[in-house]
Formats: structure tokens, sequence, C-alpha cells
């Protein structure tokens, strides 16, 4: 288990690699370096179903000058590269710890290429999973969510596709990829987007840099926020629509194992329509004749556009669901990737070496500390629904920053004593909690509370690839609250 903080995994790891937040990259070059160096690569797998192996073998990441980068010991760094070498099966799992970096794409390839190495890939029991930062986030990328894809991962800049869409929703698309929900803040503040609809996000709580994103959304014309419950963003909404839950809706949800498995709603919505109705209502109004007797409908234009779902339909959904691709009706539906080819043109797997690079914003006498981001196992994403569950807060009633011991003693700071936390762009009072799950020089903090709105302080910083930020690396400092303003808040 690779983390910077010590978790409850961390408890039961055989390995616990306590890496520096933001060298990701340089463990995974070194453990790949230890594991050519023992002559452990799976040299048949490398031969017959990847290229670019040389790159990667030029790469040059001894554990020692790795074990700089990272703070993990060296000899950490061998034995769990040899330990996932010698596996006759071995699975990577990773979070949102890889992805929320500047460099997460560069991550991401990098346990690409642990894989491929070892062939832990193509094979039961294998591969590299992501677990997904919400529920439906996999659905939600395969039906289109994505600024340059069609539902089914179908390319905007191909024109056959570009084609094929037009004549199936009767009109002209866009010839260019759209942005992400970052670029769309910082676009607003250009003037460039003059109205908004938002469903079922809250980017006053959960993006970066806060401040920034109240002014972007001030800023617009127009905003409208779907939602279950009033959030931080709704409040600056010029009309808010009800949403519908889960539990009120029919339809799917896709597992990160590409299982698409049935949701029925167990109650009629108590706003009155499901989601996809209101979206339809919305269309109509603005001139597009989109309309659906039912979900069963939508699945069946999804089949109908989607190669990957091809053979996918309510009916069949029935039981365990299908794993796609499932490209005809009668097609069992895909349980394993790769068996044999990958997709690329000519069915070879791609070693894609990659250098490891420093975090966008790094500490210096102002800002000495690094706040690194995440969520309470109690609570879900900002918190709008689980913040009204009496039972989670009692566990949980409010947030705190998470200090070490030894930087709690440095500041003169005590459990339990409330604080200012400031960054480059904001600041938010929080109580503490001294604790050694946190390394000395990193701080945590969720982001579930609207009264300690961590993302005040975080680093909009992007990902040029994925356009994803760096919540997981922030220059901090935490500083005593004197004890006379202490005096005036109590008068």
């Amino acid at each position: 288990m690779a983390d910077p903080r010590k978790t409850e995994l961390a408890d039961v790891a055989d390995i616990w690699l306590n890496l520096w937040p933001g060298s990701n990259v340089a463990l995974l070059n070194g453990m790949m370096q230890a594991i050519i160096k023992e002559g452990l690569e799976n040299k048949a797998f490398i031969a017959q179903r990847t290229e670019n192996f040389d790159e990667l073998n030029k790469a040059d990441y001894p554990p020692e000058m790795v074990s700089k980068i990272t703070r993990v010991p060296a000899e950490k760094i061998v034995e769990a590269a040899l330990l996932y070498a010698r596996a006759a099966k071995a699975m990577i799992i990773y979070g949102l710890g890889i992805t929320h970096h500047t460099t997460g794409t560069d991550g991401v390839m990098s346990l690409g290429n642990l894989a491929l190495l070892t062939g832990n890939i193509g094979r039961r029991s294998t591969g590299v999973m992501p677990m997904r930062g919400q529920s439906n986030v996999q659905g939600a990328c395969d039906m289109g969510a994505l600024p340059n894809m069609y539902l089914g991962y179908q390319p905007i800049s191909d024109s056959e596709v570009r084609t094929k869409f037009e004549k199936a929703w009767g009109l002209s698309l866009p010839q260019k990829p759209g942005l992400t929900s970052c670029e769309m803040i910082e676009t607003m503040q250009q003037g460039k987007i003059k109205g908004l609809y938002i469903l079922g996000e809250d980017p006053c709580q959960t993006d970066p840099d806060t401040d920034k994103v109240r002014r972007s959304l001030e800023s617009l014309d127009f905003l409208v926020v779907q939602e279950l419950f009033l959030t931080e963003t709704t409040n600056y909404a010029d009309v808010v629509l009800p949403a519908a839950s889960f539990a009120e809706c029919n339809g799917t949800f896709t597992s990160g194992e590409r299982r698409i498995q049935r949701v029925r709603k167990a109650i009629a919505p108590l706003c009155g329509k499901e989601n996809w109705q209101t979206i339809c209502l919305i269309a109509q109004a603005m001139g597009y004749p989109m309309s659906y007797s039912n979900p069963a409908e939508i699945m069946d234009e999804i089949s109908s556009l989607a190669p990957i779902f091809g053979g996918v339909s309510f009916k069949r959904l029935e039981g365990n669901g299908l794993q796609w691709p499932c490209p005809t009706p009668g097609h069992p539906g895909t349980e394993i990737m790769y068996t044999e080819k990958f997709s690329r043109p000519n069915g070879l797997a791609k070693f894609n070496q990659v250098d490891h690079k420093p975090s966008a914003e790094q500490p210096d006498d102002r800002y000495p500390l690094i706040l690194t981001t995440g969520r309470r196992r109690e609570h879900y994403d900002s918190g709008s629904m689980t913040r009204r569950c009496q039972g989670i807060l009692q566990v949980w009633p409010e947030e705190k920053i998470e200090i070490s011991p030894m930087d709690a003693q440095e500041l003169d700071i005590i459990d339990g004593e409330e604080v200012v936390v400031r960054s480059r762009r904001g600041k938010v009072k929080v109580k503490v909690r001294v604790t050694d799950k946190s390394p000395r020089g990193v701080a945590f903090m969720a982001f579930h509370y609207q009264d300690a709105l961590t993302n005040l302080l975080t680093n909009p910083a992007l990902d040029p690839i994925a356009k994803t930020p760096e919540y997981k690396v922030c220059a901090i400092c935490v500083e005593k609250i004197p004890q006379e303003a202490k005096e005036v808040v109590r008068k």
C-alpha cells in the first residue's frame, strides 16, 4: 500500500510505502527499475504484446535516488517491487491520490507500465483498476460526459462518428472538443460563457480555489442548478430545479469492472419528475424535440449509436447485468479486457516512460507545510446528503486539520485547538487533530463541511492532459489564534 498517510490499510498491508505527496511517478519508476535489475520482467509478454520497452529500460531511477525524492527507504521500494513482480497474479488498484496531481496522467501511465512490465494485464485477477471518486462515474464517462468524446468513447474529432450522431439527432454538432469543468470556470471569468446548467455538482465546495469559483459563477448572466438539497453552489443560482435521487429513478449504474446494472426506483420521485424527464422538458423548451417514453428507450438509442453497447438492453440487464464491450444482442459481455490484443491499431500495448516532475506548488518559509486533501470514510463528496445524517455527524461532527505530533509541538498547538490555516489563495478557521496518521510536514483535510471550506486553500493548477486539479499538494501555514482574539470572540 502506497500512501502518504497512515490509513487503516497501512495496518493490514505487508508493506506500507509512506511516500511524499507528489512523488508517485518516481516511486513507480524506482519499482520498475528494481524489477528489471532482478530480471523479473515478463520477457515473453513484453516481446509478444508490447512495444517501446527500450525507452522504459533507459530510465535511470536507482532506489537510492528514488528514496531521496519519495522519502521511502530504498530497501522498502525494492521489497515492494519484488513482491509485486513475483506474484503469479497481481492487481493494481488506485484512487484519486494518483490522479489529483498536475502529473496525474503520468502517474496512471506509470501504473500501466508496471502492469505491462510484469504481464499483469489481460488475465483473470490482474489489471489496473481505478476506484472512481463517486458512484457511477464510470457510467457518466461511458455516456459521453467528457469534452472530447461522444458516448461509448467515440471521438468528436472523427468526422464519420460525428456524421452518425448528427443524422441520429437531426442537428449539426461542433467539430472541436468542449471544456472540462475546471476549464469552464476559467472561461467564465473571461466572459466567454454566459450561462450554465449544473446537475448534481457543488463546485463552490468541491472545486479548488473556491473564491475563484465564486467569482466565475457571479460573472454568469444565468445559472441553473438542479439539486436534491440547497448547497454552496445554489447560493449563486438564478433558478434551482429539484432533482431526484437514485432511489427515485429507473436507469443503470456502471461499476468499475464495466458492469452495467439496472437501478429500479423504490419510490416515486418526490419532485414529480425523474431527472431524464426534466432534461427532456428543458430541451423541448429550448426548441429541440427530445422525448422518450421510458429509460429503456434511452438505452435502445445508446445501443444503436455506440458499438461497445450494441448488445445492451434493459431486458438483458436482469440478474448480474452485462460487462461492456457487448457489441451484439447475443454477446455475453466481456469479463476480461485485452486477453489477446490491445485496442491500439497494431494490437500492441505501448510503454510510455515518464519522468518525475515536482508538484506545481512547493513549501517555503511562509507556507512550510503541505496540505493534502481527501474524504472521510463516513461522508460522501460535498456532504450535502451525509451531513443530514445524525449518526454520521456523531462520528464526524466537524472538520479538523490533521497534523503530526512533531508539527504540533513545533507550532505549540494542542489537540482540539482552533487555528487559522492559510495558503496562497485563502484561509479557513478549523480545529486541530494531532495524529500519527499524518507524517511530519504533511497536513490533511477533507472537504465535506460548509463551515470549513477546504477548497478555499487548494491549488487550481491542472494536469496538462486530463485537466484534473492538484488537490493533493498545496502549500500552507498553520497559525495559532492569539489569546486576545479568542477573548473578543467569547465576549
